[in-house]
Parts: structure tokens; sequence; C-alpha cells
């Protein structure tokens, strides 16, 4: 891996009610490298801006995990390369199965987050949205 991970931990030990496992760590250390700031992405396609067809929480995880895969390998990185995310989710018992589909894509990866539950987003039909920070090695 790129970049040190301080105390790593996996969600389904530090939220053992809800069925969750994630793996996150405390604090990401990174040296050098190429840092990609990405805007928070929502569940909609990146080349026309048109949302997914769908209000069901998981798929727009997907397309929201997708869209950030898509831009940190467009900028020369890879998800290992993640070192931040923020969910902001508008239900809280989203909560389970957003960062359930989040988990398949930072399996291994071991990022920071941060969870808020908000009011809204920019678009009503938005269940989610996921902003990160990925730093690329020289």
């Amino acid at each position: 891996m790129a970049h040190t991970r301080i105390r790593k931990f996996n969600t389904s030990d530090t939220y053992p009610e809800q069925q969750l496992d994630n793996d996150l760590c405390q604090a990401v250390v990174t040296q050098g490298g190429k840092t990609v700031w990405l805007r928070g992405q929502c569940p909609q396609n990146l080349d026309d801006a048109k949302n997914i067809d769908s209000h069901d929480p998981v798929e727009q995880t997907h397309k929201v995990m997708q869209n950030i895969r898509q831009l940190i390998q467009e900028a020369g990185g890879e998800m290992e390369h993640l070192v931040k995310v923020v969910v902001y989710i508008t239900d809280v018992r989203h909560r389970e199965a957003v960062y359930r589909t989040m988990g398949e894509y930072i399996k291994g990866v071991h990022p920071v987050s941060t969870g808020l539950v908000v009011q809204a987003l920019a678009r009503p039909e938005w269940l989610v949205e996921i902003d990160g920070t990925a730093v690329i090695p020289e």
C-alpha cells in the first residue's frame, strides 16, 4: 500500500450491532505524490450529469462509488490511493445499506471516513453523496 494507515479497523468490530464490514482507519499519512480532491459524487452519470433511474440507496451508492473509482483512475490512480471519504446521507435508515455498498469498493483500502446525516442534498431524489481525497504516489 502506498500510504501509512494508522489504527486500521473494521466496522464490524466498532459497530457490532450493525451489519457493516468496512475497512477504515483513524489516520492516513502520505508523502509527496499527487493529491486528487474529488467533488461530492452523486448518483448521476459523469458524462452527461443525468441521474440514474433509481431511488434505492444501494443502487445510488454503487453509482457514486463507480464515479469515484473512475475519477481516481482518470487521474492516474487506483482505489488503493483513496485516503479520505465524507459520506452524506439524507436518512439515517439508509446508513447500513450505503456503508455496506461503499465497503465493497474500499475493501483492504482503509481510508479515513466521516459520515453525516443531512436534511437534503442538491436534488431531492439523491439519497447519498460521497466526496473523497486520493493521493497518487510519485
